[in-house]
C-alpha cells in the first residue's frame, strides 16, 4: 500500500497522520509512505526527525480581511495544485489523506481531480474553512467529534476518531511519576498549556502554588519553555515535596496514564489522548483560535458530565484551586467524571481510519 498523508501548521494536524503512519507501519512494514507540507510550517521539522519521506510545497492562507496578499494567496494556490500533482504522480499513492492546514487544501484537491481515493481528518468539533472546501471533492470525511457531522456530506463522513488516542492507551502504569521527583503512589494532578505554555494559565497556577502546596494530591506542573524561567525566578524558596514545576514533559503520554486529573486547554489531540485514558479533566479553552473552536471541543464534554470548563477570562488561582479541590476531593464525582471521559473516547481511531482506507482503494 502506498499512502500519501498532507497537513500542516499545528501539532493538531500533525501528530494524528504520525501515528496513523505508524499504526499502518506495524501491521504492513511494506507499505510506503509520502508526507507533503510546508517548508516554513511545524512539520517541516517534526516530520524528518520521524524518519518519514517528506516533500514540501508552497502556499499560504487567505487573510480575513481584504487585502492585496489575497491575490497571492489564490496564485499560490494554483501553483500548489500543480505541483501536488507533480507529487502525486511521481508517488502514485492509493489513497491520499489530508489532516488540515492550507497545504492539504491544495494536495487533496490535486489528488481528487486525478480521481485518486481522498480523505481528510478533520479534529475538530467545528471544521476549518479547508475542510469544508474540500468535503465536496473527496470520498470521505472522518471525524473525531459527533457535533462536526453536521457540516460535511452525511453519506461521506464517518466517525473515526484521533489516531493518537490507540498510541496513549497503549501506555500503563508504571513509576514515570519518580522522574519528576514524586510520588507514583500518591494522586496526582498534570497541568500543561500546551508544548509553549499558555500565558493566563501559568499566571494562574504560579498564584495557586501555595494552595498547592498544602493539599494531599500531587501538581505536576508543565509551565511551557518561554515561562520556565521567570516561574522559577518568582517561586525562589518556596518549594514542597508535592510540586513538581518543568519546562516540558516529553513523555506526556506515559505521564497522563499514570495521573488522575488533566488540567489544560482543549485541543483536539489533548481531548483524543485524555478521553482513551478515561481522564477526567478541567478545560480552560484557548480564547485565540480559529472559531472559538476549542471552546466547541469542551462543551460537548462538559455535556456530558466528562469536563469541567473554566473560560481563560474567569480563570484564577481560587477558581482553579476550589475545581480541583472538587473533583479530587470527590471520589464519586471524578469515578463519573472518569467514566464519561472513557465513554466518549475512540482508543481504536487508527483502526477504523484504515479501515476507510480500505474501504476506498
Amino acid at each position: 500500500m502506498r499512502i500519501l498523508v498532507t497537513g500542516g501548521g499545528t501539532g493538531g494536524h500533525i501528530y494524528p497522520a504520525l501515528a496513523f503512519i505508524r499504526y499502518v507501519e506495524k501491521l504492513q512494514p511494506d507499505a510506503k509512505f509520502l508526507y507533503v507540507g510546508t517548508h516554513r510550517g511545524l512539520e517541516n521539522k517534526i516530520v524528518p526527525e520521524s524518519g518519514i519521506p517528506f516533500k514540501t510545497i508552497k502556499i499560504q492562507g487567505f487573510k480575513r480581511s481584504l487585502s492585496l496578499d489575497n491575490v497571492k494567496t489564490v496564485q499560490l494556490f494554483l501553483k500548489s495544485i500543480k505541483r501536488a500533482k507533480e507529487i502525486i504522480r511521481e508517488f502514485k499513492p492509493d489513497v491520499v489523506i489530508g489532516t488540515g492546514g492550507y497545504v492539504s487544501g491544495a494536495v487533496v484537491y490535486a489528488a481528487a481531480k486525478l480521481k485518486i481515493p481522498t480523505i481528510v481528518h478533520e479534529q475538530n468539533s467545528v471544521p476549518g474553512i479547508t475542510n469544508k472546501f474540500l468535503s465536496r471533492y473527496v470520498d470521505r470525511v472522518a471525524i473525531c467529534f459527533p457535533d462536526a457531522a453536521q457540516y460535511f456530506p452525511a453519506k461521506k463522513t464517518v466517525l473515526v476518531g484521533n489516531p493518537r488516542a490507540q498510541e496513549v492507551v497503549t501506555s500503563g502504569k508504571s513509576e514515570v511519576l519518580q522522574e519528576y521527583q514524586l510520588n507514583p503512589d500518591q494522586p496526582t494532578v498534570l497541568i500543561f498549556g500546551g508544548s509553549q505554555g499558555a500565558l493566563k494559565i501559568n499566571q494562574a497556577v504560579a498564584s495557586a502554588l501555595p494552595q498547592f502546596a498544602k493539599k494531599d494530591y500531587q501538581v505536576l506542573y508543565a509551565s511551557g519553555e518561554r515561562y520556565y524561567a521567570d516561574l522559577q525566578k518568582t517561586l525562589t524558596g518556596q518549594t514542597a515535596s508535592n510540586l513538581s514545576i518543568q519546562p516540558y514533559i516529553k513523555n506526556m503520554t506515559d505521564v497522563m496514564a499514570n495521573v488522575d486529573l488533566l488540567i489544560g486547554r482543549a485541543g483536539a489531540t489533548s481531548i483524543a489522548e485524555f478521553t482513551a485514558l478515561g481522564l477526567p479533566a478541567i478545560l480552560i479553552p484557548s480564547p485565540y483560535v480559529t472559531n472559538d473552536h476549542q471552546t466547541k471541543n469542551a462543551q460537548s464534554l462538559v455535556a456530558v458530565g466528562a469536563v469541567k470548563m473554566i473560560t481563560d477570562a474567569e480563570l484564577s488561582a481560587d477558581n482553579l484551586v476550589a475545581a480541583v479541590d472538587e473533583i479530587m476531593g470527590d471520589a464519586e464525582l471524578k469515578e463519573t467524571m472518569a467514566q464519561a471521559s472513557k465513554k466518549e473516547g475512540i482508543p481504536d481511531a487508527a483502526e477504523r481510519l484504515l479501515h476507510l482506507v480500505n474501504q476506498i482503494i
